[in-house]
């Protein structure tokens, strides 16, 4: 067993969690067969043998994201669980040094933590696996490995543009990767691809000893991915070259003189608009910031040095030319860059890497954060979907 990080939450910050959830939802420990003591929240638990649905978060976020979708879910008959990702939150068992062991976060080991998850929760297959942002890979792969377990996806804000293949013309993807990160670096004023940025030894130090402190970094990060924020109005980019790249804003491309929270202190919302923003109010963030300020961020920085190796890349060219059978469906904020990030990706999704694909939602008024933003019409769209699959 290779050594792990101790899960550093205080009971303080249980506590604070514990505060924030709405009556109906629960909070417990699991273990996954994988390694780990998976948290999870919890609702629509009380009544045996109903169908289950599993909600996969993203970056920079926890099982608490899915506060505001899960009872509803819940009251249409379906047991609805959002665990703590791998690395992440109170879930414990994650190796989450920078100079640790990065293999356990790529993709098809992220498929076991689930699939182990599923049978740890009695369940032979679920109804759906919903995964948004650096959650919708590992909910596709769940779909693309295990047809049989996760009989349908939702795939939120990350389109999914399928398996990468062999390649016969002498360079790989990442010698590609390289060359790109050494144009954006050539750009008067040089850029830096936000990705290469959280590979970086010291991304987690600047962001958990940042200047204006965690709270304030998130409130900033979150706003200026939202739809709130004015300089969000994406469109697809013409190609995956230098100078196009570098027309999205600087948190996705960033100035390479600056860190992260540098960056996103420019968008720090006023103390109005703070109080104006009824999706995340203040309190709901510090269940976020008050678990990073313990844990740090390095277990989520984590999925994206093990996602984009060499080794990740390998293992799953195994599925080369292998499509999601199962239904699927698409949904992301209209004011989100994430849709446009990989040009191609998005028409890919919808044409080869999803051979059923029931509907593809970009849902105005939203931006990154969909769930938070606009969470009746996700559920309306979720709930819909998995209606559409009891016709069937």
């Amino acid at each position: 067993m290779p050594d792990v990080s101790p899960n550093t939450v205080t009971a303080t910050t249980k506590a604070n969690l514990a505060s924030q959830l709405p009556p109906g939802i629960r909070s417990r420990q699991i273990d996954n067969g994988n390694g780990l003591n998976m948290h999870i929240l919890e609702a629509g638990f009380e009544q045996p043998g109903r169908e289950c649905v599993l909600l996969l978060h993203g970056f920079p976020e926890l099982a608490y994201t899915w506060r505001k979708i899960m009872l509803p879910l819940a009251e249409a008959g379906y047991h609805v669980v959002a665990p703590d990702q791998r690395g992440y939150g109170l879930t414990e068992g994650s190796d989450t040094r920078y100079e640790g062991d990065i293999s356990q976060y790529r993709l098809l080991n992220m498929v076991r933590d689930v699939l182990g998850l599923v049978f740890a929760l009695g369940y032979k297959s679920v109804a759906a696996v919903v995964g948004r942002d650096i959650g919708s890979p590992v909910a596709a792969t769940c779909a693309l490995t295990r047809p049989d377990v996760f009989c349908s996806v939702a795939l939120m804000s990350a389109p999914y543009p399928g398996v990468s293949g062999f390649s016969f013309d002498g360079v790989n993807s990442a010698a590609k990767a390289a060359k790109v990160h050494q144009d954006l670096a050539a750009l008067t004023p040089p850029r830096l691809h936000y990705q290469r940025y959280l590979c970086m030894p010291d991304a987690n130090a600047h962001m958990l000893a940042c200047p204006q402190g965690m709270h304030d970094f998130l409130r900033a990060y979150y706003h200026m991915k939202s739809a709130d924020w004015a300089g969000n109005d994406p469109a697809p980019l013409a190609s995956a070259n230098a100078a196009d790249l570098a027309t999205m804003p600087e948190y996705y491309v960033m100035a390479m003189d600056k860190t992260m929270p540098e960056t996103v202190a420019a968008a720090m919302p006023s103390a109005r608009e703070i109080a104006a923003c009824d999706w995340l109010p203040d309190e709901e963030l510090a269940v976020y910031s008050n678990i990073f300020s313990d844990t740090g961020l390095q277990g989520g920085l984590q999925w994206y040095r093990a996602l984009g190796s060499a080794e990740n890349q390998a293992e799953m060219r195994l599925f080369a030319g292998k499509t999601i059978t199962v239904p699927s469906c698409f949904l992301a904020g209209a004011s989100d860059w994430g849709i446009y990030q990989s040009p191609g990706a998005f028409e890919a999704m919808q044409s080869r890497a999803c051979s059923d694909m029931r509907s593809c939602d970009l849902i105005p008024g939203a931006g990154h954060w969909l769930e938070l933003e606009k969470p009746q019409i996700v559920i309306e769209k979720l709930l819909g979907f998995l209606a559409s699959l009891q016709k069937a």
